[in-house]
């Protein structure tokens, strides 16, 4: 299934990037494991140190779930890179993970950054919720607790991912030449995950 035809998978109400404990679980993981017994042995291991067994299930789950779109290699650069490269490849499986984050990033806030708009105000989060609610059943049906839970992780990773201030402003992209080579050389299209990056 391309991208294009990518169903809106809307179950990143967890937690925000989570980026020691995906590194430790991408640590944790042997290489070509299955991811399922890779979330059986962190659990095990304690990983993660939500109390609650069913807390660190679901965070796993999520974590999980974004690493696994990452590639053997993605997972080495991932392991063996320095904070800010760590983030900024978790935030890339982020936008794997989630077309509507994915479509947000592009059609949201890159747009406010090319147009010389530096805020990203909540509301952006709510109009284009709306817009693509009108178009697509699996999002229409969403609760209206549901969705302020969503925009609220939303803004969360996306202040983690250092693509917005705590103040809601849209940041210049800071990626090292290390991280920009190495997506440049898998595919350029996705250094548009970061606002005004080149691709």
């Amino acid at each position: 299934m391309s991208k294009r035809q990518q169903k809106y998978k809307m179950s990143f109400s967890t937690g925000g990037l989570f980026a020691n404990e995906s590194v430790e679980v991408a640590k944790l993981r042997e290489q070509g494991e299955n991811w399922t017994d890779t979330l059986e042995r962190a659990l095990s291991d304690r990983t993660m140190s939500l109390p609650k067994h069913a807390s660190n299930r679901r965070s796993l789950r999520e974590i999980i779930n974004r690493l696994s779109m990452l590639s053997e290699d993605d997972l080495d650069f991932l392991i063996y890179s320095d904070r800010r490269d760590q983030i900024a490849i978790l935030w890339v499986a982020v936008c794997r993970a989630y077309r509507f984050i994915r479509e947000f990033q592009s059609e949201v806030v890159s747009e406010r950054f090319l147009s010389g708009k530096a805020d990203l105000p909540l509301e952006t989060f709510d109009r284009f919720f709306e817009e693509k609610s009108e178009w697509h059943n699996d999002i229409a049906k969403i609760s209206e607790s549901t969705r302020l839970k969503l925009r609220q992780i939303l803004f969360r990773l996306l202040r983690e991912a250092d693509i917005i201030t705590e103040n809601y402003e849209i940041r210049p992209p800071l990626l090292s030449i290390k991280f920009t080579d190495y997506i440049a050389g898998h595919n350029k299209e996705e250094l548009g995950y970061f606002p005004g990056a080149t691709n």
